[in-house]
Parts: C-alpha cells; structure tokens; sequence
C-alpha cells in the first residue's frame, strides 16, 4: 500500500518533527504500521505543542465561529448560567457531528454554520476521547 501524502514527518536530532518532501508517497507495510513500546505513546514537549502558533494563528476565523457555536449553544440550552459545557446535553457527539456534516456549506436556522457545529462536536469528542484516556491511566 502506498500513502500519498506530499510529506513525511519525522523527529530529528535536535528533537524537532520534520517535514521531509515525498514525490512518490511512502511504501506501508501489507499489515499496516506496528509501533513498538518505544515508539508509543509519542512524549510531546512544551515546545512541541504550540497552541498559539500551532492551531490559533493557522485558524483564527474558524476558532472565532466554534467559539460562536459555543455561545450560541449556551443561549439555546441554559441562557440564565455562565458560558460552560453541559455535558448532560451534549453526547451524542459523533451522530451530530455527521448530521451537521451533511449541511456543510450552509448556515443553521439559529445563523451559526453547519461546519462551526462540525468542528465544535470534533472537539468535543477529541476532549471525550482524551479524558476517557486519561482515565484508564
């Protein structure tokens, strides 16, 4: 199986990931990748998780339209409490993920697009994800 990917990451002697160019993909074992203990769980840095430069200055519009997502679900659930996550209303996150998923490209009746509710309900399932993880340690 051959991966197509235009790069190939890898850590360097410095610590750092990086990006190396790939012009005819990358060769996959028949079975898949297998990653021994050493290689799992890949231990991140500080430095190596760059919230700010990483993720919020590559998605600033999109970041600001989940936050709006964010608000306007509180408006809609619970409008007389603080902004915070009722989770108690919140579990179905990978069904409405894909029933906002087919909507993309649109505007929702409350004026918040489909896609801000799509990346809203993938974090929230990351997070989910993450803490169930966290848990079993």
């Amino acid at each position: 199986m051959i991966f197509k990917g235009k790069y190939m990451y890898k850590w360097n002697k410095q610590g750092d990931i990086e990006a190396i160019p790939q012009e005819k993909g990358i060769e996959l074992p028949q079975g898949g990748i297998e990653f021994t203990e050493e290689q799992t769980p890949i231990k991140f840095t500080r430095k190596q998780t760059p919230i700010f430069t990483g993720v919020l200055n590559y998605f600033p519009d999109a970041i600001r339209e989940v936050a709006k997502c964010s608000y306007a679900g509180q408006q809609q659930h619970n409008p007389d409490k603080p902004l915070a996550w009722d989770r108690s209303k919140s579990g179905d996150e990978l069904d409405a993920l894909t029933r906002h998923l087919l909507e993309t490209g649109t505007i929702d009746t409350d004026g918040i697009r489909h896609s801000a509710k799509v990346a809203w309900r993938a974090l929230a399932n990351l997070q989910k994800e993450i803490e169930n993880d966290n848990e079993a340690i």
